[in-house]
């Protein structure tokens, strides 16, 4: 029913979310039909609120300010223009309390699609219609979980997650994630650092997150501890998908992983486990071999300092066990990785031991090719003996009655699935190898050929693969005289001693098989980068 002319009035509009604002049925629309109602009406619009939230909701910015304004113009009641009822509220409860808000502020509701009216007709028709808003509301949250409970179903990720992006695919139905460069190579090198242990606490995750200029920060330029735990436990990395708050067990996802699976089976063993010492980040890129040389005197792994001058800070190595000769006595750095470099020098073969040295590496890569087929074929009886065993443990939930023993029975069984997948990865990966053969001779060789050139390099995990593989044991080094008997691995051994000509007489018949195990066991580890 039409009031009397030139009165004031006010819209109010919404929309469920943020993004609702920018298309076509959106708080324009809503305000564009309003403004009409009003003009046809001979309203004077005074006032346009707008909210972008939940119907659901009763205490919203829009609205609390609307009803500030009625209030304060409540000797001339105002007239309040929805576009819909749902504008006003999608529930029940929620439009009672809004309906009354309004009418005791001095508001008078007026709608193109429906009246108003204080009878019982008017009222039955109201609470109708609000029912029904309610109603809509609730069919709505339930066909969008609906659809993305499918999605996930189907190997989807409704999330995004740092260091993803997504990308609209024809031929996935929708959007599908894909990797965000660099963010995706710096987290893969985060998970894949603290399941091997490079880090060890998940400070140093978040350390290592930090010092990355691209990484995403706070404001004060730090990442949140809940951050890096979030991304060391998400499944997501290692390319799969669940949801467990809608039934959704773990499956295979659409998108690229970061990481294997077993290596995020890793993460979450550490994270459940005790927490280590963190390594000390002020000392060991400045210190190579801080704890790789021992004292000569006592056997002790000589710790490292920087010493304060007078004009200037100084690096040392030292002994640290009281009652030591050398106790505390000083090494000066340069000095004791000059002698070191120097080692490293005089270990470098001769030229004519390599096509010894890749004519074995051939006989055990076609040997470590047969085995890994051997593997993978033993791994498939290992997962044929999981699916028994699942199907077992589904027999006896089918007979169980205890809710506890029900639980227990699931649990073995998630445990189950989760190795099944990383014994499919292993099988994926058997007689498979990363590089070519050319490709990881030409690595081993360099690397044998002269250490040096990984010792130089900038990278401290370069500089502890060249200890790792060149030496079998541990440095004694004298103070005032160097490096005592070095134990090299069995690669440099077994090529120092073919230069000798005593070495040139028969080997027994398994030699040649043994040395070319070691010297592929770490040309393989320098081509994976471990």
């Amino acid at each position: 029913m039409p009031h009397e002319q030139n009165k004031h009035a006010v819209i109010y509009c919404r929309v469920s979310s943020a993004a609702q604002t920018k298309r076509g049925d959106g708080l324009s629309s809503q305000e564009t039909r309003c403004m009409e109602l009003a003009r046809m009406r001979g309203y004077t619009v005074v006032a346009t609120f707008k909210d972008d939230l939940s119907g659901g909701l009763v205490n919203r910015p829009g609205m609390n300010a609307m009803i500030s304004h009625l209030k304060s113009h409540k000797n001339n009641p105002h007239i309040v223009l929805i576009d819909d009822i749902s504008r006003l509220a999608r529930g029940v409860q929620t439009h009672i309390e809004l309906r009354a808000a309004v009418s005791d502020a001095g508001g008078i509701l007026e709608s193109p699609n429906m009246e108003f009216n204080d009878d019982a007709d008017g009222e039955l028709n109201e609470f109708v219609q609000a029912t029904v808003a309610q109603w809509q509301r609730r069919k709505n949250a339930e066909q969008t979980i609906a659809r993305m409970r499918a999605r996930v179903m189907n190997g989807y990720s409704i999330s995004k997650a740092r260091g993803y992006v997504w990308k609209k695919s024809k031929e996935h139905g929708g959007h599908i994630l894909v990797r965000d460069e660099p963010i995706a190579s710096i987290i893969q090198e985060a998970l894949e650092g603290y399941a091997s242990g490079r880090f060890q606490l998940q400070v140093e995750v978040k350390r290592f997150f930090e010092a990355q200029p691209v990484f995403p920060k706070m404001r004060n330029g730090t990442v949140s501890n809940q951050t890096v735990t979030d991304i060391l436990k998400r499944v997501l990395y290692a390319g799969f998908v669940e949801s467990p708050n809608w039934g959704v067990s773990l499956r295979k996802g659409h998108h690229e992983p970061l990481i294997s699976f077993e290596t995020h089976h890793k993460i979450q063993e550490r994270l459940a486990g005790n927490a280590k010492a963190p390594a000390r980040k002020d000392i060991s890129a400045d210190f190579p071999l801080r704890g790789f040389v021992v004292c000569g005197d006592c056997g002790t792994p000589m710790t490292a300092c920087w010493s304060k001058g007078s004009h200037a800070r100084y690096p040392y190595y030292l002994c640290p066990k009281k009652g030591c000769e050398s106790y505390r006595k000083s090494i000066r750095k340069e000095k004791l990785e000059g002698d070191f470099k120097a080692l490293l020098r005089q270990m470098q073969p001769t030229k004519e031991l390599f096509a010894v040295a890749q004519a074995m590496f051939k006989d055990l890569w076609n040997h470590r090719m047969t085995m890994g087929q051997k593997q993978a074929q033993s791994l498939k009886t290992k997962l044929q003996q999981m699916d028994r065993k699942i199907e077992q443990l589904l027999d006896r939930i089918v007979d169980a009655e205890s809710a506890s023993v029900i639980g227990a029975y699931e649990n073995r069984i998630n445990k189950l699935e989760q190795n099944k997948i990383v014994v499919s990865e292993k099988i994926a990966q058997c007689g498979r190898p990363v590089r070519s053969f050319d490709e990881t001779v030409r690595t081993a060789m360099d690397f044998l050929a002269n250490p040096c050139n990984l010792w130089d390099s900038d990278r401290l995990e370069d500089k502890h693969a060249v200890l790792k593989l060149a030496f079998a044991d541990r440095l004694e080094y004298v103070r005032n005289e160097g490096v005592r008997t070095v134990k090299t691995s069995l690669p440099f051994k077994v090529l120092g001693e073919f230069a000798l000509p005593q070495t040139k007489m028969a080997r027994p018949a398994r030699f040649e098989r043994a040395t070319a195990w070691f010297v592929a066991r770490y040309s393989i580890q320098l081509s994976y980068g471990r």
